[in-house]
């Protein structure tokens, strides 16, 4: 059972990007992993602790500032092969529900929009801490992913294998790491 006191939470926050990542995983080859991030981001939470419904979430990404640690890479996806950024720099996730799930656990359903398609999505936080940092700021911490299919959002470039498969999994995965601040 949490003994974390939820009411003490309730409040507007601003996500601290410097200390926060919004980040992706997806299959390459079909035998490992290609880890991103989106490196230009901002956000904002109201968080009720009496009554988590009654939250909310907005976060903006920069699509050009995705980062895959591969400069060749990271044009490729910005290109019209994938996610099209002249035309769609933005993608975007607005909270339209929160809902305690267990123990420190809150399930954020909302609005995700990539190449200006929207889709509901449904995020599971975990809730990692609360603490005051050395300029007297509260800091409260959430972790979360969900795992979406790409094409859903009309990103559908790929490339057959020799050998059976493809160069891009369908399935990504993505990973949020928060840490916000509320505001005085």
């Amino acid at each position: 059972m949490s003994t974390t006191d939820y009411a003490t939470l309730t409040g507007d926050y601003t996500i601290d990007t410097a200390h926060s990542r919004t980040g992706f995983v997806a299959r390459h080859a079909m035998v490992t992993k290609v880890r991103g991030s989106f490196n230009e981001w901002e956000g904002s939470a109201h968080l009720d602790g009496e009554n988590p419904a009654n939250s909310s979430v907005k976060v903006t990404i920069q699509a050009k500032s995705i980062d895959t640690r591969n400069s060749q890479r990271d044009d490729h996806l910005r290109s019209n092969d994938f996610f099209e950024m002249d035309e769609h720099p933005e993608i975007t996730f607005v909270s339209t529900s929160v809902a305690a799930k267990g123990d420190d656990v809150f399930a954020v359903t909302g609005d995700l929009t990539i190449k200006s398609i929207t889709k509901p999505v449904t995020i599971d936080f975990e809730y990692t801490g609360t603490a005051t940092d050395p300029f007297g700021n509260t800091r409260v911490g959430f972790d979360g992913a969900v795992t979406i299919n790409r094409k859903d959002w009309n990103v559908t470039w790929n490339a057959a294998l020799e050998g059976g498969g493809v160069l891009v999994s369908e399935k990504v995965t993505l990973e949020i790491e928060v840490s916000a601040i509320k505001n005085a």
